[in-house]
């Protein structure tokens, strides 16, 4: 990721940061940019217009465009009055939400105010976000449309207003202890203090962070402040159905986080490959198959079904710990033990404890399916010892090069 740093009247050479840089602002204010070279004029105009006269700022621009959208930035950046920084990032990991966290670390001050680079989020409303949270000794601050004053008035269509409304309920629904108090989970608009934030144990995937923050690390104070979403000033929304299924990915990861409901995610997955595999069965016997290698081959279809669901819903953020071939033969390998270990116990049920066909079986599964899930996080997905350590050893020396 490369990193350009910018003062009034000029461009700041990166060398020199500690001696030129101004002494932190009262608000770091993070906006992420993907090809919004028309709007970021408009936005430093307005933020100069609204912030420093009421508190001193510094901006901090995350950008992962592919025009002109740096350029654009480090020029206007010239006749702020306020220090700009621009981290561009060659891979954009994380989407939207990543390049958020990259500035959240990035950020000099005591409150972080995380906004649109489109201009739908008013400026203006920056210094009333960091007042809120002084007043209320709030840990985030919440710009929200939908308690009394705010309005979703420039989302354009129909449409974007329905999903908007139906990514609210679902997201509601599904973590309504998380996001007690908090109306518009979906905003993109909110300030935080960095004291409240662990970046490291953030996951973000997507455009979503807010709620990526409020369920990982959510602050024990949160208040609101109502906001009028406005029209986007130039440019076209970047949603997209690609975005919505990484929304989708992202809130199945956030919901099977603990043990628990990872568990349950493993089961009803587990029963979905009854449907590969007595396909794979049919077409096999279809063409003369000998149902015992039939049902053999059919049982690594539904090993490779459940396996593609586990590891983009369930263990996402885990399958860099291991290579994907090492995953693959550790997956298997376990799933066709659950098949061998299944009759030995229902043997051992029966013969020795006297039970009957139907519930030896029964528990036969219930206790393969708990070691097949022990067993799949143990030896799949976690990390190998010394693993973690390393890789946070290199990823602090990527960061402290990139700093200098």
């Amino acid at each position: 990721m490369s990193q350009d740093h910018t003062v009034p009247g000029r461009l700041h050479d990166p060398a020199v940061r500690a001696v030129e840089v101004p002494e932190p602002g009262a608000v770091t204010i993070v906006v992420p940019t993907f090809n919004e070279s028309a709007n970021v004029r408009q936005l430093l105009r307005q933020i100069t217009e609204s912030v420093p006269a009421r508190l001193p700022c510094e901006v901090v621009f995350v950008d992962d465009s592919t025009d002109d959208t740096p350029e654009v930035i480090r020029e206007a950046a010239k006749d702020c009055p306020f220090p700009v920084t621009v981290l561009h990032r060659e891979e954009p990991v994380g989407g939207l939400g990543g390049a958020v966290v990259e500035g959240m670390k990035a950020a000099g001050s005591d409150w972080i105010v995380v906004m649109d680079g489109d201009c739908q989020h008013p400026p203006s409303l920056v210094p009333e976000l960091v007042a809120t949270g002084e007043r209320a000794n709030a840990g985030l601050v919440v710009a929200s449309r939908y308690i009394k004053g705010g309005s979703r008035a420039g989302l354009a269509g129909s449409y974007r207003v329905a999903v908007s409304r139906g990514a609210t309920w679902l997201t509601k629904s599904l973590f309504p202890r998380r996001l007690h108090g908090i109306s518009d989970p979906m905003s993109g608009f909110f300030a935080i203090r960095r004291s409240d934030i662990t970046a490291d144990a953030l996951k973000p995937l997507g455009y979503k962070i807010l709620l990526e923050l409020a369920v990982r690390s959510r602050p024990r104070q949160v208040t609101e402040v109502p906001f009028v979403f406005q029209d986007r000033f130039a440019g076209e929304s970047k949603s997209s159905a690609r975005e919505g299924f990484r929304f989708l990915r992202h809130l199945v990861g956030l919901r099977t986080a603990s043990p628990v409901a990872r568990m349950v995610g493993f089961g009803l997955i587990g029963a979905t490959g009854f449907v590969p595999n007595l396909f794979g069965l049919w077409a096999l016997t279809v063409v003369g198959t000998h149902y015992v290698p039939a049902e053999i081959l059919a049982n690594q279809l539904g090993v490779a079904w459940n396996f593609v669901l586990i590891e983009h819903l369930l263990f996402r953020d885990r399958r860099a710990h291991r290579r994907r071939w090492d995953r693959v033969g550790r997956f298997a390998l376990l799933a066709n033990a659950d098949l061998v270990l299944r009759i030995p116990l229902i043997a051992l049920f029966v013969h020795r404890f006297g039970m009957g066909a139907l519930s030896a079986t029964a528990l036969a599964l219930v206790t393969t399916f708990v070691l097949r899930f022990a067993g799949t996080e143990a030896l799949v997905y976690l990390p190998r010892r010394g693993r973690d350590a390393s890789d946070a050893s290199r990823s602090r020396s990527r960061r402290a090069r990139r700093a200098v």
